[in-house]
């Protein structure tokens, strides 16, 4: 399975390289919710992937329905994380494939094809990056930190809409960035690159890879409360697990989303 994910992952990014800087057409699915000719194809050419190997397992995916099959097995896809900065030919994107096994994610693949970096972690095997295995930092002190973030695509309407967070973090920690590929975030801070990463109003698509990256690197994934993360659910911080706490505390002083927005 995890060799059926890594060939999906290379298979879409190799549309998305190939389509990247020419001229897209592009629709809109919800106000700053951009969706491309790319996202889709590259969707179909994953999906088909999988599909030829497990044509019984089920598909949670982004752009398409791909209806209810019965059985514990089924991939959650992201064929394009970060679609603004693809329409815009900035070169931060990923590919995002996650299998759950029984309502549990066994294996997560998260791929960057303009750099080439192939990100991926299977359950109690640890996490690795181009076969290398890979950890999370070992800062201990916000102050010394370098986190990450995104905002969510109702900011402008909905007050709970991280800015407050991202001030307290910019504050707080050496240094915030905002670079907006929320599985690529997650990947970077199972690599070390990040020492932590929180987020609001995600979908499942965004963040089940990643999740298990930064567990397997040996980092903590919790939501802002601590509490256990559901990738369907409406936050995520993920850290090295030495400045979770800080970050929790810092979190408890912005706003919340509901499940609502």
């Amino acid at each position: 399975m995890k060799e059926i994910a890594l060939r999906a992952a290379r298979e879409g990014g190799k549309i998305l390289l190939q389509k990247f800087g020419t001229a897209l057409h592009i629709d809109r699915k919800g106000a700053g919710d951009l969706v491309t000719d790319a996202d889709r194809e590259a969707e179909e050419a994953i999906v088909g992937v999988i599909r030829h190997t497990f044509p019984r397992h089920a598909i949670l995916a982004e752009e398409a329905d791909y209806g209810e099959k019965e059985g514990d097995y089924r991939w959650i896809i992201d064929p394009l994380d970060g679609t603004t900065n693809y329409a815009h030919a900035f070169p931060w994107f990923s590919v995002s494939i996650a299998l759950e096994v029984a309502g549990e994610v066994v294996l997560g693949v998260v791929y960057n094809p303009a750099h080439q970096d192939l990100f991926y972690a299977e359950v109690g095997q640890g996490a690795y990056l181009n076969d290398v295995q890979i950890r999370v930092s070992a800062t201990d002190a916000l102050d010394e930190s370098l986190v990450a973030t995104g905002f969510p695509y109702d900011r402008k309407q909905c007050q709970a809409n991280n800015y407050d967070h991202f001030i307290n973090f910019q504050q707080a920690a050496q240094a915030c960035r905002r670079v907006g590929s929320a599985a690529l975030d997650l990947a970077y801070t199972a690599a070390g690159r990040f020492d932590g990463f929180w987020e609001m109003k995600l979908k499942p698509w965004d963040v089940a890879a990643g999740k298990l990256l930064v567990e397997e690197a040996g980092g903590r994934v919790s939501d802002f409360s601590g509490e256990p993360c559901d990738i369907f659910g409406c936050e995520i911080l993920a850290s090295n697990g030495l400045i979770h706490e800080p970050m929790k505390a810092l979190l408890a002083k912005g706003r919340r989303p509901s499940r609502a927005g």
